[in-house]
């Protein structure tokens, strides 16, 4: 019988207000849970904004050649002339001399020259024209947060999809373990870990007009408390670490102070998880839990390396024995909140 199995044994009149798991390699396995995150398939399976298209906004060079010496645009002794830089109006349109108004957004460079074409040729001989976008104004994305260039950047050929539109901005100035790249586009959003859109090219998606990137650094936090060096709130490092990565992270324990046979990982946890590292017991609702390590037992390190830590954990070293530290909890516990109880252990 273990020393957790021999206090609880001994209390079966006073059921402790929290459950109490011996963390084996099997319990490990059982409670981890992936930290993957996803755009989802709204954002996988949309098309991209067509950046062929000109729309409201958008600024135009228009170049005329003419096949006369004394032209209806250019000059005496001119063959072309470049009208002055030209915006699409919200409503779609350009006004071109002698031309009129004419009906640009949603139109490509092509559509629009040789529309064009047609309304001068009735005014100059054999008109030749090109047309160019020296602006886009009309589709953009906006890039805050940890990038090394934040700003509104139009959508182009070279910055159609997600990589790119990064790029453009200087790049991510995070660690990609631990850089989140969210994605706003309308009652849309959606996540994911950078690393994974290095790794796979199927989530640099297509970007569409008024998207929004946000670049943040991980926000996980643990909290530790008790017989260590220090007694702090810790953001996660990487996607994943462990219990003895959590205990590295805080300087260990104090040598003189910890019992390595009682280190405590103090959640909430929830019910599908806590049927499998419970059995025989019946959850529908989540349940406080205190996970116990055993750094004294053959495997203990192995076992505390292989037990996740999640956010919100209260990662807990007690100086006194297991079977009294478990009996002042329960004594606490009606009184204060679980989180509450954790915390006034520290003091």
């Amino acid at each position: 019988m273990t020393e957790i199995e021999a206090s609880t044994a001994s209390d079966d009149a006073e059921a402790l207000p929290f459950e109490v798991v011996d963390v084996t390699d099997q319990v490990a396995r059982f409670s981890s849970r992936d930290e993957t995150l996803n755009f989802g398939a709204g954002f996988l399976s949309a098309l991209g904004q067509n950046v062929d298209l000109f729309g409201p906004g958008d600024s135009l060079s228009i170049t005329v050649w003419e096949n006369v010496d004394n032209g209806l645009l250019v000059g005496m002794g001119q063959k072309q002339t470049s009208l002055q830089e030209t915006q699409i109006d919200q409503s779609g349109y350009i006004f071109v001399p002698y031309a009129g108004r004419i009906r640009a957004a949603g139109r490509s460079p092509e559509e629009l020259r040789r529309i064009i074409t047609q309304g001068l040729q009735s005014q100059t001989p054999d008109p030749q024209v090109e047309v160019r976008r020296v602006r886009s104004d009309s589709a953009t994305v906006k890039i805050l947060g940890s990038v090394n260039a934040p700003g509104v950047y139009p959508i182009d050929a070279s910055t159609q999809e997600l990589v790119g539109m990064l790029s453009k901005a200087g790049g991510i100035s995070l660690d990609p373990e631990v850089a989140i790249v969210k994605l706003r586009r309308g009652s849309q959003s959606g996540q994911i870990w950078l690393q994974d859109l290095y790794d796979n090219p199927a989530f640099d998606v297509p970007l569409q007009a008024d998207d929004s990137l946000i670049i943040e650094r991980d926000r996980r936090t643990f909290t530790a408390l008790g017989a260590f060096g220090t007694q702090q709130r810790v953001q996660f490092p990487a996607r994943n670490i462990s219990a003895l990565e959590a205990l590295g992270l805080v300087g260990g324990l104090n040598s003189q102070l910890a019992n390595p046979q009682g280190v405590f990982v103090f959640r909430t946890e929830l019910p599908d998880i806590a049927n499998k590292v419970m059995p025989g017991k019946s959850f529908s609702e989540p349940v406080n839990t205190a996970y116990v390590i055993d750094l004294t037992k053959p495997g203990g390190m192995f076992t505390a390396g292989s037990f996740g830590i999640r956010s919100g954990d209260v990662l807990y070293v007690t100086e006194a024995p297991l079977v009294r530290v478990i009996k002042t909890l329960s004594s606490l516990s009606p009184l204060v909140s679980f989180a509450g109880t954790v915390n006034n252990l520290s003091r």
